[in-house]
C-alpha cells in the first residue's frame, strides 16, 4: 500500500466516522430511552449496538476507499455519502426527536439507498459491494426492530 493509498483509507475512515459521530450525537440519550421502550423479545441488548456499528462503519469505510480508487467513482461515492446522511438522520429521528413514523420512513429509504449503493459498488468492485452486505443485513434487522418498537410504543414514539 502506498502512502497516498493509506492516507486515502484514513480519510474515508475519518469521513465515515464523522457521520457515525453525528448519528451518535443524536443517540446520546439512547441507553436510557431504549431501556424505557416496550421491546420485542428478539431485541438485542443495548450494549451490542456500539460494537456492531463500529465494525459496520469500518467495513463501510473500506468499501468506499476501494471504490474511490476506481475510475469515475464520484457518482458511486455521492450515493455512499447520501446514505451516510440518512443513517445519521435516523438516530436523530428515533432517539432524539422520538418520531417513530418518520424514523421508520427514513430507515426504509436508507435500506433502499444501501441496496442501490451495493449495486453501484458491485459494478466497480465486487469486494467493496460484499463489504456492505453485513451493513444491509443489520439495517434489515434494524428496520424490523424500528417498526416493532414504534408500534409497541405509540405514546413515546
Amino acid at each position: 500500500m502506498t502512502l497516498r493509498s493509506a492516507l486515502s483509507l484514513v480519510a474515508w475512515i475519518a469521513l465515515t466516522a464523522g457521520f457515525a459521530a453525528l448519528g451518535a450525537a443524536g443517540s446520546a440519550s439512547a441507553p436510557v430511552f431504549y431501556a424505557q421502550l416496550d421491546q420485542p423479545s428478539w431485541a438485542p441488548p443495548a450494549w451490542l449496538f456500539g460494537p456492531a456499528w463500529t465494525l459496520l462503519y469500518l467495513l463501510m469505510a473500506v468499501a468506499a476507499w476501494r471504490i474511490a480508487r476506481t475510475e469515475h467513482a464520484k457518482p458511486a461515492l455521492q450515493l455512499y455519502v447520501a446514505q451516510l446522511v440518512l443513517n445519521a438522520l435516523w438516530s436523530w429521528l428515533f432517539f432524539a426527536w422520538h418520531q417513530g413514523a418518520l424514523a421508520f420512513a427514513c430507515i426504509i429509504v436508507l435500506w433502499l439507498m444501501i441496496a442501490a449503493t451495493i449495486v453501484v459498488f458491485k459494478r466497480r468492485d465486487r469486494i467493496a459491494a460484499a463489504l456492505l452486505l453485513p451493513y444491509i443485513g443489520w439495517v434489515s434487522f434494524a428496520t424490523a426492530l424500528c417498526f416493532s418498537i414504534w408500534q409497541r410504543n405509540p405514546g413515546m414514539l
